[in-house]
């Protein structure tokens, strides 16, 4: 039976799978670097003084660097990954401030914009491969959608969060909750009603960006609700954790083992 990691010949070399199983490791980091994300930005833009323009462009090649990195290595690693994860972060965190900010386009449009535009993202990728399954991405082709999709539910994710918490004014408290429920029903809805492991992850994957970033806000600002800590503190101490459990992944391989036993299997 051929494997759904059958990999692509690149120079003769084998391409494996480029992205991590999905376990709880996967999620715990993703919220981290979602969190990241948005506190990282505010102390670019604000702590440094760079200002929204100098930090999204300094933020921008910084992504283009870890991308090249991240499509020229031939198998997933877990600190390329991971690092280019929290830039695409920052850069999407960054593309909704400055919709905000610069040109002052209303959180609910912005929020309408992304949604659309990620919906036309997944469209062309399925017309184009046939699938959305994280777990065949071994071409060059379906990890610069991959990414693209990526890059679009960060600045989604931001702009929704944004709109519930401060232009709606929930604050953000009740934000994390509503997150963090929507999370849980869509579990709920997988393991118990057999939603599509595919359509499950996506959902979740989109929802773990607004968690993120209302986590982040919730930690760093005074208003809102918010404990008012400072972007500074909640960076440093959530780098240090995505740090932590990065180092951990790349010892112990955990989020790699499977894929070795598929391709044993296979």
């Amino acid at each position: 039976m051929a494997s759904v990691l059958t990999p692509e010949i690149r120079d003769g070399k084998e391409l494996m799978n480029k992205v991590p199983q999905i376990t709880a490791f996967f999620w715990i980091i993703k919220v981290l670097c979602t969190t990241v994300g948005e506190t990282a930005a505010d102390f670019l833009n604000i702590g440094l003084n760079l200002g929204l323009v100098i930090t999204a462009i300094v933020s921008s090649v910084i992504l283009l660097v870890s991308l090249i990195f991240q499509i020229r290595t031939r198998k997933y690693v877990a600190g390329i990954y991971w690092w280019t994860v929290t830039v695409i972060s920052i850069v999407g965190t960054l593309i909704t401030d400055l919709m905000t900010d610069q040109l002052v386009i209303p959180l609910s449009i912005s929020t309408i914009g992304f949604a659309i535009v990620l919906v036309v993202v997944f469209i062309v990728w399925y017309l184009k491969e046939k699938s959305l399954s994280i777990h065949r991405i071994n071409t060059v082709k379906r990890e610069i959608f991959y990414w693209l999709a990526i890059l679009f539910t960060f600045a989604l994710g931001t702009a929704s969060g944004d709109l519930l918490s401060e232009t709606i004014n929930l604050g953000y408290p009740l934000t994390v909750a509503l997150f963090a429920a929507a999370i849980c029903l869509v579990a709920l809805a997988h393991f118990a009603f057999k939603l599509d492991v595919i359509w499950s992850f996506w959902i979740a994957y989109i929802l773990t960006r607004p968690l993120g970033a209302s986590i982040g806000d919730f930690l760093s600002q005074p208003n809102n609700g918010g404990l008012g800590f400072g972007y500074v503190i909640t960076s440093y101490i959530f780098l240090a954790t995505i740090l932590g459990v990065v180092i951990f992944l790349s010892i112990t391989k955990i989020d790699e083992i499977n894929i070795r036993k598929k391709k044993e299997l296979s």
